[in-house]
C-alpha cells in the first residue's frame, strides 16, 4: 500500500512538473518575444496584418494640399498621395480614411484609431514624444491671410505681437500657433478654430484680423474663396525661428517601428525614381523647392533639434 502511494505522488509531482513547464513555454510564445527583445505583436505583425486585410485606416485633418476630402468624398492630397504610392508597394491597396481636427490627429493614433496619420504634418520635437515620424516627404514655409486691403499692414508675426489689438485665427493644434508665441504674440490675441475654412469664415466676418497657416494651403484655400473680402500677403516675412521651414511627413505609433521602417524603404525608392517630385507637383506643390532628396534631411535629425 506504501509503494502504492509512493507511486501515486511520483506520477502525480512528474505531471506537475511537466504542466509547469509547458505553461512556461506557452506563456513565452503569448509574451510575442522574438528572442531579440521585440515584440511579434509590434508593428513587424502589424504590416503583415496590414497585407493581409489589403487596407490600411489613415487619419487626416481637412487641409488642402496635403490631405483633404474633396467634393467626391474621397480622401485627396500629397500627403495621402504619397503614402497610397507607398502602401502600394507594400502590398496594400486600400485607404480607410478617417476624417479628424489636426489637434486630434497623434491622440487618436496613440488611441489605436488608424494606423498613420497622413496630413503633411511638421516633424517637431514635441510630437516626436508622442509619435514616430517616416523620412520627410516635403517642406514648406508659412504664410499669411488677411482683410482685404491689409488695413492693418501686417506682413509679419512680428507686426502682429507689436499691435496687441490685432486678433488672430489659427487651426487648432498647428505648429503656428507655437511660432505666434515664440514671436512675441499674446495667448488673448489667439484664437483656435476646428480647420482652415473656419479661419477664413473668422476674418471674413471681422472675428478676426489674420490668419496664418502654411504658404501652400492658404493660396489653395485662396482659390475657393471671396477675395473680395481677404488676401494673402504676398510680402510676408519669414520668421526666423526653429521649425521654419517644416518638414511634413507621416506619424506612426510609437509601438509601430518595423511599420515605419518599412514604409521608409518604399518611400526611399519612389523618390529616387521621381515619383514623389511627381505626386508634389501634381498637388501644385514645386517639384523641386517643396522636395526633400532621400537623406538630405531625417526625421531623426528634426526630431533632435539638428534641422528644426
Amino acid at each position: 500500500m506504501k509503494k502504492l502511494l509512493l507511486s501515486f505522488v511520483f506520477l502525480l509531482a512528474v505531471v506537475v512538473l511537466a504542466a509547469c513547464g509547458g505553461s512556461d513555454e506557452e506563456a513565452g510564445g503569448e509574451s510575442g518575444d522574438n528572442g531579440d527583445g521585440e515584440s511579434s505583436s509590434d508593428s513587424g505583425s502589424k504590416l503583415e496584418e496590414l497585407q493581409e486585410s489589403g487596407t490600411v485606416t489613415v487619419g487626416f485633418a481637412n487641409e488642402e494640399p496635403y490631405g483633404y476630402q474633396g467634393d467626391d468624398g474621397e480622401l485627396k492630397g500629397a500627403a495621402v498621395d504619397i503614402a497610397k504610392a507607398v502602401f502600394a508597394e507594400l502590398g496594400v491597396d486600400e485607404m480607410d480614411a478617417q476624417l479628424q481636427d489636426f489637434g486630434q490627429l497623434i491622440p487618436g493614433l496613440n488611441a489605436g484609431q488608424y494606423d498613420l496619420v497622413t496630413a503633411g504634418m511638421a516633424i517637431t520635437p514635441d510630437r516626436c514624444e508622442n509619435a514616430i515620424f517616416a523620412e520627410p516627404e516635403m517642406v514648406y514655409g508659412e504664410g499669411l491671410v488677411v482683410q482685404a486691403g491689409n488695413p492693418l499692414g501686417i506682413e509679419s508675426y512680428e507686426d502682429i505681437a507689436n499691435n496687441p489689438d490685432i486678433r488672430v485665427s489659427v487651426m487648432s493644434g498647428a505648429t503656428e500657433v507655437g511660432y505666434l508665441e515664440e514671436m512675441g504674440v499674446s495667448d488673448g490675441q489667439v484664437t483656435t478654430a476646428p480647420d482652415i475654412p473656419a479661419t477664413f469664415s473668422a476674418v471674413q466676418a471681422d472675428r478676426a484680423d489674420v490668419t496664418t497657416a502654411t504658404e501652400m494651403t492658404l493660396r489653395l484655400a485662396m482659390e475657393t474663396s471671396d477675395e473680395s473680402q481677404i488676401e494673402f500677403v504676398e510680402n510676408f516675412e519669414q520668421p526666423d525661428i526653429e521649425g521654419v521651414p517644416s518638414y511634413g511627413a507621416p506619424a506612426f505609433h510609437p509601438d509601430n517601428t518595423e511599420l515605419r521602417d518599412a514604409y521608409n524603404e518604399a518611400l526611399q525608392g519612389l523618390k529616387e525614381d521621381g515619383t514623389v517630385a511627381e505626386l508634389l507637383e501634381a498637388n501644385g506643390f514645386d517639384p523641386e523647392s517643396n522636395f526633400v532628396a532621400a537623406g538630405e534631411v531625417t526625421a531623426e535629425s528634426v526630431c533632435s533639434g539638428e534641422n528644426y
